[in-house]
């Protein structure tokens, strides 16, 4: 999709949402646009050994659950 397909979509659609949904929209676009630009992604490798970790661990039965993680996290 070229990016003037999508900004004539993007003119299209806005102006369909709800004033709230505008600002919604807007904030995630500004959230995009202020990406940290030293974070540098982790190469294939790198992915992989950490999935293969995690995996160890949810095998080894030394994982969080989903509810215990939340539980933990509303600590926060």
């Amino acid at each position: 999709m070229t990016a003037t397909a999508i900004k004539k979509q993007v003119d299209s659609y806005l102006p369909l949402l709800s004033d709230k949904q505008q600002i919604l929209v807007l904030e995630m676009i500004k959230t995009f646009l202020n990406v940290d630009k030293d974070a540098k992604r982790i190469t294939r490798k790198q992915y992989n050994k950490e999935v293969n970790e995690a995996v160890d661990r949810i095998e080894k039965g030394t994982s969080v659950s989903h509810k215990e993680a939340i539980k933990e996290l509303s600590k926060w």
